[in-house]
């Protein structure tokens, strides 16, 4: 009986992004007219691609090798940055896989990927570049101090080319997703659990998608599907960038009401004017940002690539924050027109005290008149 051709890798890489907020909107068009490098607008290559609609396509440019820290030394990695109309920049780096890598090397590899200070030191510094690149290009520029990240394991070539269920079954996914190099197994219900979302549109190719990695085995090398994995993690950076910036405004409305509920001059004016401006403003802004994430992917058609970013939006638990937004958008509506009912119950006072003025310096000159004769 032949001995079993054990798992190598013989091409391969893992792709680590590091999504950032950088700004309320990008002008991609002014963005691509500031980078002197290249640029090109992401488009999908795989048969049916066209039922999935980018209607204002991510703009990706090139930054050059880059030298990266790791515990088994230095390695050169190749660095693309990818902007994103709706205020996000993707620092994307490819780390090579050494030729003939074991599964339990990827492991430990993806392990400290995952985690690794000097990968996301790198995407730091190369994000500062890439601000002040298009700096002419965005509205309202800043950084926000969280980010968000994801890996991709992706793997073009195995050696004896094995199909997807025979990878899947010698494979331990859970672990390499996980970076578990632990010597007890994981538990069946954790692997069951880390490696549910899997696809394949044939035979020989592999998806399995994780929150926060995911591996694809794509012997055509297409990069299609970890190009929808990064436009999901843009979309989640987003929703948690609006949402903690709606708890913000929300505490902000709730200590400026309590701070200015005794005040004396509500008497004759609402204290709660800027307030209300500011709010609908925010209600405004919002409104415009939801409709760019939402708008950022448009999928028309139930197909391979359509199930593939259906199942990483679940996977990422992006329709969780999507909801959270929501709700807190709602209340902000609602803390909104309780917010202009004060103001508009300032201006009825206001206009009634005009009124009582005026009809009391009317009985004063009726007064005056009548001692005049």
């Amino acid at each position: 009986m032949a001995a079993e051709v054990p798992l190598l890798f013989d091409k391969a890489h893992v792709l680590c992004y590091r999504t950032f907020d950088i700004a309320e909107e990008i002008d991609l068009e002014r963005a691509r007219k500031a980078i002197t490098e290249d640029a090109r607008r992401l488009k999908l290559s795989r048969e049916n691609s066209q039922y999935i609609q980018l209607p204002n396509p991510p703009l990706a440019y090139e930054l050059g090798r880059k030298p990266l820290a790791l515990r088994d030394g230095p390695v050169t990695v190749d660095a693309t940055a990818r902007l994103f109309d709706h205020g996000a920049a993707s620092i994307i780096l490819r780390v090579p896989v050494v030729p003939g890598t074991p599964v339990e090397h990827l492991t430990r590899v993806a392990d400290e990927l995952y985690d690794s200070q000097a990968l996301e030191d790198l995407a730091l510094e190369l994000v500062e570049g890439v601000r002040r690149t298009i700096a002419t290009a965005v509205q309202n520029p800043h950084l926000w101090d969280q980010s968000e990240s994801y890996t991709v394991i992706f793997a073009e070539s195995v050696r004896g080319n094995p199909s997807a269920e025979e990878l899947f079954a010698r494979m331990d996914l859970a672990r390499l997703l996980l970076g578990e190099n632990g010597a007890v197994p994981l538990s069946s219900g954790e692997s069951e659990s880390v490696t549910k979302a899997r696809f394949s549109y044939t035979v020989n190719d592999l998806v399995v998608i994780d929150w926060n990695s995911a591996f694809v085995y794509e012997p055509s090398g297409s990069g299609d599907i970890p190009d929808l994995l990064e436009i999901a993690n843009a979309q989640l950076l987003e929703f948690r960038y609006y949402d903690e910036r709606l708890d913000e405004h929300i505490a902000r409305i709730h200590d400026e009401v309590q701070a200015k509920r005794h005040e004396w001059t509500r008497l004759f004016r609402s204290p709660y004017r800027n307030l209300t401006r500011q709010t609908l403003g925010t209600l405004v802004d919002l409104n415009e940002f939801i409709e760019r994430v939402e708008n950022s992917l448009k999928v028309i058609g139930d197909f391979y690539l359509a199930k593939v970013y259906e199942g990483a939006v679940r996977r990422m638990r992006i329709p969780n924050w999507q909801d959270s937004v929501t709700r807190k958008q709602e209340l902000l509506a609602q803390t909104y027109a309780l917010l202009k009912g004060d103001v508009d119950i300032d201006r009825s006072h206001t206009l009634e005290v005009v009124v009582i003025l005026l009809i009391a310096l009317e009985i004063v000159f009726a007064f005056f008149r009548v001692l005049d004769h």
